[in-house]
């Protein structure tokens, strides 16, 4: 059986997409799974090795120079490698008209996907067009459990396991960048882009000196972000701004932490697929929508419109520490 997936962005949604691959080879081990990914995610979705092929997508760069006759080329290129294989399921698990778009070009049998959005997350109902068959499911469903339960219904097994990410396991033999420290350090994943979302820079201060003499990392992703995480460091002797990372340097700088403590945003649901210990901060998003449930490493704290205090914080920290 050949099976497409189409999830292209962004951060955390890509990630949230990739239990679906461990679920459908449990009932079907021998299943082909194609997935089409935004290339800047291309290298987290390779470190799944039950992914067949990976085809890259490439609106977000392509939409800057649509003029271009390379552009136009490349994006030819795409549409060929994506009709190259003939499929008996496509799924688009994210419900947009781009990703309807890409399963309405793909050569399948059947194509599979949502019939209804979640409370929040951007759905456009238009997608459907391109459908033969719409999977209803509850607008308070948990973002892992979306994707699960669509290609579930379709294949005809019951989704009731954990989920398992098929992301590898962290060994102490792994080679490390110049940038990791060799014992184990704390990372801070304090940059969203939505500033609601954001927990106080003087909770950050307070939690890194409570958590000293421990080294804790500082990532960022933009130079809002950078100037950020130079403030924080500023304050805590402890603390460190690292460089600008890749993507697949933002992934290892997750696997690798002894803890990560983060604002829900993408790197810290990487950090809690990885099983790693996890304190995830929710200011003003639903916690239920993207919570970590699948380890006992992970602790869920805050809500929207209700962000933890620095001590409940650090109490959650410590657990995961000693």
């Amino acid at each position: 059986m050949n099976i497409l997936l189409v999830r292209v962005s962004s951060l955390g949604d890509v990630l949230h997409n990739m239990p679906i691959v461990a679920d459908i080879r449990r009932h079907f081990p021998h299943a082909n799974i194609d997935w089409v990914v935004e290339e800047g995610y291309v290298s987290l979705v390779r470190l799944n090795s039950q992914v067949r092929n990976i085809i890259p997508f490439a609106l977000r760069r392509w939409r800057k120079s649509l003029g271009d006759k390379a552009t136009r080329a490349e994006i030819g290129a795409f549409f060929r490698s994506l009709r190259q294989q003939e499929y008996d399921y496509v799924f688009d698990t994210q419900g947009l008209l781009k990703t309807g778009i890409i399963m309405g070009a793909a050569r399948g049998r059947f194509k599979v996907g949502l019939a209804n959005g979640s409370e929040g997350s951007g759905y456009e109902g238009i997608s459907r067009i391109f459908h033969t068959k719409s999977i209803p499911l509850d607008p308070r469903t948990h973002a892992v459990a979306r994707g699960r339960l669509v290609v579930g219904a379709v294949l005809g097994y019951t989704v009731d396991t954990p989920a398992d990410f098929g992301l590898p396991d962290v060994s102490p033999s792994d080679p490390r960048p110049e940038w990791m420290p060799a014992e184990p350090y704390v990372v801070f994943f304090h940059g969203t882009a939505r500033d609601t979302k954001k927990w106080a820079p003087a909770n950050w201060i307070e939690l890194g000196k409570a958590l000293a003499p421990m080294t804790i990392l500082l990532p960022w992703g933009s130079e809002k972000e950078k100037q950020e995480a130079e403030t924080l460091a500023a304050a805590l002797p402890n603390a460190r701004v690292l460089p600008k990372l890749s993507m697949a340097d933002a992934v290892l700088l997750a696997r690798h932490a002894g803890l990560a403590v983060g604002v829900d945003t993408g790197l810290t649901h990487i950090a809690a697929a990885f099983t790693r210990p996890v304190v995830e901060i929710y200011c003003d998003s639903p916690r239920w929508k993207t919570e970590g449930n699948w380890s006992p490493k992970i602790i869920n704290l805050g809500d929207a419109g209700s962000p933890p205090p620095v001590a409940e914080v650090l109490a959650a920290a410590r657990t995961l520490l000693a």
